[in-house]
């Protein structure tokens, strides 16, 4: 009996130890925010006044602001992590016009501890994300790229860090999607490797340093995210980015946290919307025993911080005038969401390929392409501000003309929908054009069945021989998006007038627009 007892103390005791062992990590984190400083209606553009007063206004900084110092509190054990997975830049007026200056001063002071590296942050060039981090003072991370050649940002992102949190040091990789070559402008001085192969040998690094737990920080989106939990192993937990992807437990959408091997994937949608917040509990060889949670909605009931909201308000002053001014009527939504544009013809990229193509048409031109990727909100019914185009069409793209070969075209659409699967930018939205295509035919191998052209007021089959002149935006005639085959086209003028300016006075033209679609792209 003696004897058992001290068994069963010896039982309790280690009981107890493993139970106290156990850590809990919070993870409070965002993605994708895309410049929405100010509050956003459901449509993911700027709110106004009227909206916010209505309490039909979500997300922007002020009201991001509020929620984490809330949560802060909230969590007394003090064990919390706040990330970002990368692309605070580009998206509204605030980053037109201060070119990432407003994000570093509404991250710092929300109060980052960590930044991955996002593919917009290079789209003014490494200066751009040079400036940023000497902006703020939490580190910008990215373990896949090779900055040895480019001295703006040599020796400015890390390649990973170590933080402590009550006694546990944790390490934060990170990778950044390889495509940003072509999706951004990186530069040549900007290496990138395999995006798996780097975070192992990161993660494989922390692991003989004594560091074990390992948080993936990424910018490669859900499915490569995904790839990434299964492949390796030694990486605990993914927040992540890029695919601006829904996770909620609603029953609808991707499960929050999706679990690859008991090791929890996570993202939080995109603009400011919600905050991901995923506890995560940990054995004491940092083995997770656990993870939950779900995104907060930052809705009206969250009120923004007023000396936040008061900087905002200082800030959008110069731009205010620009963004109030009517520029057209709308019958109804124009739907720009990038789950329908990326992936199928959309209303809005008809209306900004119409837009286009109208502008050019005398200048010999009859066939525009824009990506899908380059439409970046909707717009609601009534009266359209230029402040919403703006938002729509954020990049100060300009238009460029071209003359290229039917089969160069054929290429061109071929390259577009190679990448649907996984809701890439690069799917072409047209106009005065139709494309039959078929998903079930592996990319880059004729997944393009049909294509016609508008010749004497009829459509008839492009010939692959002929001569054809085409109107996109610079970022496209440059080889942006992976239409590298019109880097080399005839005559190309790539200095015309802003795109947002041309969607906005073709929609004034309308005398009252009307969208639609009429099945100039359809799926076999």
């Amino acid at each position: 009996m003696f004897i058992r007892s001290l068994f069963a103390i010896s039982a309790l005791a280690l009981s107890s130890g493993a139970a106290f062992a156990e850590y809990k990590l919070t993870i409070l984190h965002t993605n994708d925010i895309h410049s929405r400083i100010e509050s956003i209606n459901k449509y993911d553009s700027t709110c106004d006044d009227e909206g916010e007063a209505a309490g039909e206004c979500f997300g922007g900084m002020a009201r991001m602001k509020t929620a984490m110092d809330t949560m802060r509190a909230e969590l007394s054990d003090g064990n919390v992590l706040v990330l970002d997975a990368g692309d605070p830049f580009q998206g509204s007026l605030f980053y037109s016009t201060y070119k990432g200056a407003a994000e570093a001063e509404f991250m710092e002071a929300i109060g980052y501890d960590v930044m991955a590296v996002g593919n917009h942050e290079f789209d003014d060039g490494p200066e751009g994300l040079a400036k940023f981090i000497d902006a703020v003072s939490f580190p910008v991370i990215s373990g896949n790229l090779d900055l040895s050649g480019e001295p703006l940002l040599k020796g400015k992102v890390k390649d990973h860090v170590v933080l402590e949190i009550n006694g546990k040091k944790i390490g934060i990789i990170s990778a950044l999607a390889t495509d940003t070559v072509d999706t951004s402008s990186p530069g040549d001085g900007v290496v990138f490797a395999d995006e798996i192969n780097s975070l192992a040998a990161d993660a494989a690094s922390l692991k003989a340093q004594g560091v074990n737990i390992i948080i993936a920080l990424t910018h490669v989106g859900l499915s490569k995210d995904l790839e990434i939990a299964k492949a390796v192993p030694a990486i605990d937990v993914v927040i992540g980015g890029h695919s601006h992807t829904k996770m909620l437990n609603d029953g609808e959408s991707a499960a929050y946290p999706s679990l690859i091997e008991g090791r929890p994937v996570a993202q939080a949608y995109a603009y400011s919307k919600y905050i991901g917040k995923l506890t995560v509990t940990f054995d004491d060889d940092g083995n997770v025993t656990g993870a939950s949670g779900d995104p907060v909605l930052l809705d009206a009931s969250i009120i923004p911080d007023a000396a936040m909201a008061a900087r905002i308000d200082e800030m959008g002053a110069p731009i205010e005038e620009l963004k109030k001014r009517v520029v057209a009527n709308a019958s109804a939504a124009i739907n720009g969401d990038r789950e329908v544009c990326r992936t199928a013809e959309c209303p809005m990229g008809n209306l900004v390929t119409d837009a286009m193509l109208d502008r050019v048409r005398d200048q010999g031109i009859s066939i525009a392409i824009q990506n899908g990727g380059g439409l970046r909100a909707s717009i609601d019914a009534g009266e359209v501000t230029m402040g919403e185009v703006l938002t729509v069409l954020p990049f100060q793209n300009t238009l460029s003309t071209f003359f290229v070969s039917g089969q160069t075209v054929i290429d061109a659409l071929e390259a577009g929908v190679s990448q649907v699967d996984e809701v890439k930018g690069r799917f072409p939205q047209v106009s005065g054009l139709k494309f039959t295509w078929d998903p079930s035919v592996a990319a880059g191998e004729g997944r393009i069945q049909e294509v016609l052209v508008m010749e004497g007021g009829e459509w008839v089959a492009i010939d692959p021989a002929k001569t054809y002149g085409l109107v996109s935006n610079n970022y496209i005639r440059n080889g942006g998006d992976g239409y590298k085959m019109f880097e080399n086209a005839e005559n190309a003028y790539d200095f015309g007038p802003d795109l947002a300016d041309v969607t906005a006075e073709y929609l004034a033209e309308q005398n009252g627009y009307t969208p639609y679609i009429d099945g100039r792209i359809s799926r076999k």
